[in-house]
C-alpha cells in the first residue's frame, strides 16, 4: 500500500456512523452510505435507486417513522461479515431500536452487500431486509394489547 491509499474504514465504524445517522434523522448521512445506484430488497418489494435524493425520499419516510414512535437509539450488531473480493463484502447486522430511556422496542436483521469506493470507504450497494416488517409489526400489536 502507497502512503496515498487512503485506509480502508471497518465494517464496525462504518455501522456505527449509520446508527447516529438512524438516531439524529440525518437522512442525508443515511444515504449518503449507499451507493448509487443501490438496491433494497424485501418479501414485499425491491426498488432500485438511481437517484441520492430519491433515497434520501424514502429515508425521509423511515424517519418519520421513527419520530412518530419514539425510537431514539439504535444500535447495530454485526453478526457476521463474509469478503467475496478485496472490494466486496457481505454483512449480517441485528439492528435494535430503542426508546428515549433505552427500553428495547424492537430489533431486526438485515443482510447488505457492500464495495469500497475510490477512496476506500464502504457503501452499501444491496440492503436485504430479512424480518423488520414482522417484528414492526409484533411490536406494534403487543404496544396495541398493553394500552
Amino acid at each position: 500500500m502507497n502512503a496515498s491509499t487512503p485506509q480502508i474504514q471497518s465494517i464496525n465504524t462504518f455501522f456505527e456512523m449509520y446508527a447516529k445517522a438512524l438516531e439524529s434523522y440525518d437522512t442525508k448521512g443515511i444515504a449518503y452510505l449507499y451507493n448509487i445506484p443501490c438496491t433494497m430488497i424485501s418479501d414485499e418489494a425491491t426498488t432500485v435507486f438511481n437517484d441520492a435524493g430519491k433515497l434520501e425520499g424514502f429515508f425521509n419516510q423511515g424517519a418519520s417513522f421513527y419520530k412518530q414512535f419514539g425510537i431514539a437509539h439504535v444500535r447495530p450488531e454485526v453478526w457476521s461479515r463474509r469478503q467475496w473480493t478485496d472490494k466486496i463484502t457481505k454483512v449480517k447486522v441485528n439492528w435494535q431500536y430503542f426508546d428515549t430511556y433505552k427500553q428495547p422496542i424492537y430489533n431486526c436483521d438485515y443482510h447488505y452487500v457492500m464495495k469500497l469506493d475510490k477512496n476506500n470507504q464502504w457503501r452499501i450497494i444491496l440492503s436485504v431486509s430479512v424480518n423488520e416488517k414482522e417484528q414492526m409489526e409484533a411490536w406494534q400489536q403487543q404496544a396495541k394489547a398493553a394500552k
